[in-house]
């Protein structure tokens, strides 16, 4: 599984997000939009919100994924099954 979050340092859900995720175990790459606004744009592109955190899950490198927008820790649940 892949997990990427789009984050920026001064949000606080996006602290929160990873805190969840590191919590449970989840391995994760992180990209600060605010450094890498190319990415930001890609992101915002492909799941039509401009809020952080978005958190994207991929089963693999092929895979088109999923995007959660927010801190939405019963989305997560069931997508990353966390018990």
């Amino acid at each position: 599984m892949i997990v990427t979050i789009y984050t920026t340092d001064s949000c606080p859900y996006c602290n929160m997000a990873k805190e969840y995720l590191k919590a449970n175990n989840i391995k994760f790459k992180e990209i600060d939009v605010r450094q890498h606004p190319e990415k930001g744009e890609e992101i915002t592109q492909r799941s039509g919100e401009m809020g952080v955190p978005q958190i994207e899950i991929k089963k693999d490198a092929e895979d088109a994924g999923i995007i959660i927008v927010g801190f939405d820790k019963d989305a997560l649940k069931k997508a990353l099954k966390i018990k």
